[in-house]
């Protein structure tokens, strides 16, 4: 696992030295389930911090993140108060007329549970003329790599999409990322004596929408509000507010 992450970080570093557009930033955020997530699963609120970071060349665009959540909390502490880790690197690869070949992953790590979805496919940037807004949306085939199944796990569908705009004078934007995976093997969500080892369905949606406010150019706050069903674990609806502060290099 260490040197999962030593070479994600370094491609993560690396990656934003002779580009044409990069970022990088560090952030604390405290996620806040709702009551009715928290009595229909096992999630439970939780402080992360995160290393995020982006770059675009001519050939493509990089971004990534890592999580630390718990931070203060030990590996071997009981479930879900534990320290864990979450990676996930996105690139894509222009092919031609904002079309490009699509490759992300999600890895986590904890004492209990660990999971690796690799996605392969194909995205589309669209951006405004003004350059305010962009979204890429993008479907892949779906490989899955965890604790409880390894194998092909269907198809994996969604977007991102950002709007930046100004109010009162002051500068926001608006973000969204979202998934949803359908198709997914049998084994993957179906219970096994009785105990529930996946996500309830062959299909499940994961995401956030989030509203920031740029404080300084070094400084950004916002809120998240972060939804998702048949998925993390959970055959409920789960929903939850994230507060987050982000430092700009």
């Amino acid at each position: 696992m260490t040197m999962k992450i030593y070479i994600y970080l370094s491609l993560l570093i690396s990656s934003l030295n002779a580009s044409n557009y990069s970022f990088i930033d560090t952030s604390v955020n405290y996620l806040d389930w709702s009551s009715s997530t928290e009595s229909n699963s096992l999630q439970k609120d939780f402080a992360y911090l995160e290393l995020e970071g982006g770059a675009s060349w001519d050939w493509g665009e990089f971004y990534g993140f890592t999580d630390i959540e718990n931070p203060l909390k030990k590996y071997n502490s009981p479930t879900p108060d534990n320290l864990r880790l979450a990676l996930k690197p996105i690139l894509d690869i222009y092919i031609q007329n904002g079309f490009a070949l699509h490759l992300q992953t999600f890895y986590l790590n904890s004492k209990d549970f660990y999971v690796n979805n690799l996605v392969a496919g194909v995205s589309y940037k669209y951006r405004s003329e003004s350059g305010d807004f962009w979204i890429i949306p993008f479907l892949g085939a779906h490989y899955q790599n965890s604790t409880y199944y390894t194998g092909f796990n269907g198809f994996m569908a969604g977007w991102s999409f950002n709007y930046d705009f100004k109010l009162f004078e002051e500068d926001f934007y608006l973000f969204n990322w979202n998934e949803i995976e359908f198709s997914r093997a049998s084994q993957s969500y179906e219970t096994i004596d009785g105990e529930a080892i996946g996500d309830g369905k062959s299909y499940g949606l994961n995401g956030a929408l989030s509203c920031w406010y740029k404080i300084t150019p070094s400084f950004t706050t916002g809120i998240q509000y972060r939804y998702a069903k048949y998925k993390l674990g959970s055959d409920s609806y789960q929903s939850g507010i994230i507060y987050s502060l982000k430092y700009y290099y």
